[in-house]
């Protein structure tokens, strides 16, 4: 007997003689695409339908196939397949409702494609059609409340019918994914609500939403969180959509998602939702660091190895991971939105990379790029397992660093660039707070976090074994200081360094208020902050060309002016306030010549006269130790004809000498402007969120369950 061979929807003999069969799922859309009704001939047609196994390939491709005016034909066919879909739902046999819901996915995907330049209204006319759908009484006097408080009334009542159906359909998905059962369905569930919520680039003009605003699944996603078993199969999909549907007209009405994700106080869903956040970014460091190894053991290294580092930046461009924006979204908003969640940052559990469990064979997706999809396996459900003592312990937290370290490294890409903008708000959001500042700064929470440090030409990579444990906050601090340090460039992103030296100012700030005396290497930072002085300075006329610098380096100034004031009550030795002075002697150069530039143009009546001043007068004290101090280290070295004096004889100088010195006091070095969303971020996050809701419908899968493992689950259709 030939074989046969399955391909694009025909069932194709071997034999060249013999025309190409159709399947029957395949042969019942061709009726769909025609003008009449395809239950007329046939009355059990839709009964028969949903028994059929789905091609999605074919019915979006037919669907795509068709332009504007064609659609339009068969409108009243595709409101009927619609309102089937949403039928079938509620059906007893799961197969049937596993079918329906590939089929409103193909249906939505497809229908897009003919609107992609206009609003959800347009997308629910061609489903369900204004004119033509069955007035449903269920739910009337609910939905009418509901419209009062979202809608104007008279706009929407001829609408009432579609309304209702897409309740009916929302009614449906929550009571699949709240009740026990099929985690097929639940999957695919999920599935749909994504693509309904990125069936526009820009979510806030998809008018479907206003229905899923109204009949909230927030419970529904909440459950999938809580549950164990639901989040290692769902949680990842469940967290990407709540992030997208709380930016739903975050800053123009009153989002529902918004205010109850704010108050959620349940440990067991805060927990579910910072393991599924923790397993994707610990995902994508564990990637990035297979390639990194990879990379350094392949041909390039020994290149490099002969040739020197010449190429060491084209090499590490090479091991770039994309970057997960959704995920990211998703921990912005549950720090940013819900107090309760800062305790979900420190929750310690074994290290991910060092603890391995069974992977179950997932089925075969569609290729996407790394770090943009969830693991196959729910590595952190082994949070739930005894700790050991000889297994290095983690958090959220320490996770999240570590991510930022990787995308903070390059920001050229504009991607990165969103994520590295992304982690340093959320790192500000941290800093603000006032019970995460207590577990940053505990000295009874110390880890080891290995950070990824970019490779550069003047330093040699540390070692990973040698890291000492500390409180957390220093890691915080070794990433600001890393970035610092490696952003000196052409494309300066001025942005970033901002908000960096602003996280640094939040932390010290708390350190000050609570006289925290941590014992961190201030020296690197100290040099770092000087060192970007210098690269101002240097790179005056091409900055000034685009940016404000003076901002900057007044923030720099008064980070150093925070020292010099209020160290002595948070330096952990009075050794360290005499090293705070020999650093600021030693690079006197620096400071002068800041002064020089800024006196330069404080005085010329140019667009940066005002700009500079204040970095004049910021500047007072740090010149007043300066002037105070090189005459008494030059006649200490003349007295004892000394030509070049070592450290300690020069703070042996400034030990005597601080008696004599007179500083000014300087307000405010203590205050700052707390974090605001909707005033200074809302364009970023908008352009964020379009950014992830293409992503997302880029990279949905809808057949990554075959009709074997379909029909294995449900294995009795009664």
């Amino acid at each position: 007997m030939a074989q046969v061979e399955k391909r694009g929807g025909l069932l194709r003999k071997s034999s060249a003689s013999k025309k190409p069969l159709k399947e029957k799922v395949v042969l019942m859309y061709d009726e769909i695409f025609m003008t009449e009704d395809p239950s007329k001939c046939s009355p059990r047609f839709w009964e028969e339908l949903f028994l059929m196994k789905v091609n999605l390939e074919y019915l979006e491709g037919k669907l795509e196939s068709l332009d504007g005016e064609e659609l339009m034909k068969i409108k009243d066919n595709i409101n009927c397949l619609f309102q089937h879909c949403i039928q079938a739902l509620g059906e007893e046999h799961p197969i049937r409702v596993v079918n329906a819901l590939q089929t409103l996915c193909a249906l939505i995907r497809g229908v897009h494609q003919k609107n992609k330049s206009t609003s959800g209204f347009d997308i629910i006319n061609m489903l369900m059609g204004f004119d033509k759908a069955e007035l449903c009484m269920k739910g009337l006097t609910k939905l009418l409340r509901a419209l009062l408080s979202c809608f104007e009334l008279t706009i929407l009542l001829p609408q009432l019918p579609e309304l209702l159906a897409l309740q009916n359909l929302m009614e449906s998905l929550d009571s699949l994914l709240c009740a026990e059962g099929s985690e097929s369905l639940k999957s695919l569930c999920l599935k749909l609500l994504l693509c309904l919520v990125t069936v526009t680039d820009n979510i806030s003009q998809n008018t479907i939403l206003e229905y899923v605003m109204i009949n909230s699944i927030f419970e529904a996603i909440l459950q999938i969180l809580s549950h164990p078993p639901s989040r290692r199969e769902h949680g990842y999909d469940a967290v990407v959509l709540l992030a997208l549907l709380v930016n739903y007209r975050k800053y123009e009405s009153v989002n529902p998602y918004i205010v109850k994700l704010s108050i959620v106080d349940d440990e067991a869903t805060l927990n579910g939702m910072g393991l599924v956040i923790a397993q994707a970014l610990s995902e994508y460091n564990r990637q990035y660091k297979d390639k990194e190894e990879e990379h350094q053991s392949g041909f390039f290294s020994a290149l490099t190895n002969m040739v020197g580092s010449m190429f060491i930046a084209d090499a590490h461009e090479k091991i770039s991971v994309q970057t997960n924006e959704a995920i990211l979204l998703a921990l912005y908003e549950a720090v940013h939105l819900n107090r309760n969640f800062i305790t979900v940052l420190a929750q310690s559990h074994p290290e991910m990379g060092l603890v391995t469990t069974p992977v179950s064979p997932a089925p075969t997706t569609p290729v996407t790029p790394l770090g943009t999809t969830p693991p196959s396996s729910d590595v952190i459900s082994s949070v739930e397992l005894p700790l050991d003592a000889d297994v290095q312990t983690s958090n959220l937290l320490i996770t999240f660093l570590k991510y930022s370290s990787i995308v903070m490294q390059d920001t050229k890409d504009e991607h990165r660039l969103h994520s590295g903008k992304l982690c340093l708000i959320i790192l500000t959001c941290i800093a603000e707070d006032q019970y995460a500042n207590a577990f940053l700064h505990d000295d009874n929470m110390n880890f080891r976090v290995n950070l990824h440090r970019m490779p550069m030409r003047h330093r040699k990579k540390a070692a990973d074994k040698n890291l000492p444990c500390r409180p957390l906050v220093c890691a915080v601090l070794d990433l600001m200081v890393e970035f610092i340090v490696t952003h000196m460039m052409k494309e300066f992103p001025m942005d970033l360094y901002v908000r960096c030296i602003q996280v640094v100012h939040k932390l010290l700030c708390y350190q000050k208020k609570c006289r925290v005396r941590l014992h961190y290497t201030w020296r690197e930072l100290w040099s770092a902050l000087i060192n970007l002085l210098k690269f101002l300075m240097s790179n005056e006329t091409v900055l000034l060309a685009k940016h404000n610098i003076f901002t900057l380096a007044l923030m720099i100034v008064n980070l150093f002016n925070m020292f010099i004031t209020y160290g002595d009550t948070f330096l952990p030795t009075p050794s360290s306030y005499d090293e705070l002075y020999y650093e600021i002697i030693r690079m006197h150069q620096s400071f002068d010549n800041l002064y020089s530039m800024v006196l330069r143009l404080s005085t010329n009546a140019g667009q940066w006269k005002e700009a500079a001043s204040k970095v004049t007068h910021a500047l007072v004290n740090i010149r007043a130790i300066i002037n105070h101090f090189n005459p008494k280290i030059e006649s200490y070295a003349a007295v004892n004809h000394i030509s070049q004096l070592s450290e300690e004889q020069v703070l042996e100088v400034v030990r005597a000498n601080y008696d004599t010195l007179t500083l000014k006091l300087q307000d405010g070095l203590d205050q700052y402007e707390r974090y605001s969303e909707q005033h200074k971020e809302a364009a970023f996050f908008k352009e964020l969120v379009r950014s992830i809701s293409t992503n997302v419908r880029r990279n949905l899968a809808f057949h990554t369950l075959s009709q074997e493992v379909l029909l294995k689950e449900f294995s009795t259709i009664s």
